[in-house]
């Protein structure tokens, strides 16, 4: 079985790497009634809060219908805030309500159980050559699609 994942193009294995890693983490998040995309989110916020939605969305690598859905599914729990910006009336500044910084607070030691688990038994020195060689990636994919 070994051989047949190392026959694997990259491209596939880095994408159901990515499938298992976001389901394995979501499995730690479902008690804090989170999915992976709105935890990405509300992190973003703990770090920007009060960020406008467009840039946002850009800084989350998701597309304005993508963020719009999890801005409405974040508010409607309660978790944040839009609101007009007073130096563009066509933007959104979204800020965390404290129920939303209490919830992220509550959900970041889960997600790093999650993530302390997958990353196990890998040294740091591979990890920080794996973030390298994923970061490269990610140039050259938006190099390519913004030529």
């Amino acid at each position: 079985m070994i051989d047949h994942w190392q026959k694997e193009p990259i491209g596939f294995l880095i994408g159901n790497t990515y499938r298992r890693l976001i389901h394995y983490v979501s499995l730690f998040l479902r008690e804090f009634d989170l999915t992976t995309e709105q935890f990405a989110v509300l992190y973003r916020l703990r770090e920007e809060d009060g960020i406008n939605q467009k840039e946002l969305a850009l800084r989350s690598a998701k597309d304005q219908p993508t963020m719009t859905r999890i801005l409405d599914n974040l508010q409607k729990k309660g978790w944040i805030e839009k609101k007009l910006s007073e130096q563009d009336r066509r933007a959104y500044l979204i800020t965390l309500t404290p129920n939303g910084r209490e919830r992220i607070e509550q959900a970041i030691p889960a997600e790093a159980r999650a993530i302390a688990d997958v990353f196990a038994g890998i040294s740091p020195e591979k990890l920080a050559f794996l973030r390298e060689i994923l970061l490269a990636i990610n140039e050259n994919v938006n190099r390519h699609t913004h030529e």
